[in-house]
């Protein structure tokens, strides 16, 4: 069994900051991975993430083999179904979608990838799921099929973090989504930080490495980097 939650916990108390890069399966090529994976550990992440809206390839588990013969960061699962779970990565984050009112990702899924998670030794990390507005319409407002949060409203994303919190999540997620025009608003991200006790997730609309920064210094415990990294593998080392 892995401690990766514990050791989330153990950062924020430390105040040291963590970063994972997001990996689309559906966007990597396997045969020419072993460079991603290079540049990956040359890289200052901290977790991989691996998952999107729509997975449609069948490469996870591989891909997830391949990653641990040459990577040591721990590898979770970050699904957009229960179709993309696999037991070859270390945890998943069992997302539920708190800003929007579809059933199906409040916790129709939850209920039917259950089962299967049972049948694993995955860590089970339980995360409210909040999207913000971005400026575009996101993959996760297009497959969710619910409406971001109003990117100027940020008591109502602070009411809608401390709800997930409330209802036991261990992480809050702030998500500006894949490809987002804008990231999740530093005012926003200050808020929430402030006034939750567990650690805070944020993603989507980071281009650079000063976002990543500008981010940390808001208050996001961790930074996911997805789309930035995915067209330029050397995002970190330019």
């Amino acid at each position: 069994m892995t401690n990766i939650y514990n050791d989330i916990l153990k950062s924020k108390s430390e105040k040291k900051k963590l970063l994972a890069i997001l990996l689309d399966p559906d966007k990597v090529v396997l045969e020419s991975s072993s460079i991603l994976i290079s540049k990956i550990n040359d890289s200052p992440a901290t977790h991989i993430f691996i998952g999107g809206s729509i997975v449609t390839t069948t490469i996870i588990d591989e891909l997830i083999v391949k990653i641990k013969q040459n990577c040591s960061l721990p590898i979770v699962l970050f699904p957009g179904n229960p179709s993309q779970i696999s037991d070859k990565a270390d945890a998943i984050l069992f997302l539920s979608l708190l800003s929007g009112r579809n059933p199906d990702y409040l916790i129709e899924h939850q209920v039917k990838a259950a089962p299967i998670l049972k049948k694993t030794q995955l860590e089970i990390i339980s995360t409210g799921y909040i999207l913000i507005e971005s400026g575009t319409e996101t993959a996760v407002e297009r497959v969710s099929k619910t409406i971001p949060l109003d990117r100027t409203n940020h008591e109502f994303a602070l009411a809608t973090a401390q709800a997930g919190e409330m209802l036991g999540s261990k992480l809050i997620y702030l998500e500006a989504g894949s490809g987002a025009k804008q990231a999740v608003p530093l005012e926003m991200i200050a808020l929430v930080a402030q006034n939750i006790e567990i650690p805070l997730l944020v993603g989507g609309g980071i281009v650079d490495l000063q976002g990543i920064q500008n981010a940390y210094h808001a208050g996001a415990d961790l930074v996911v980097i997805g789309t930035a990294f995915e067209k330029d593998i050397n995002f970190f080392n330019p």
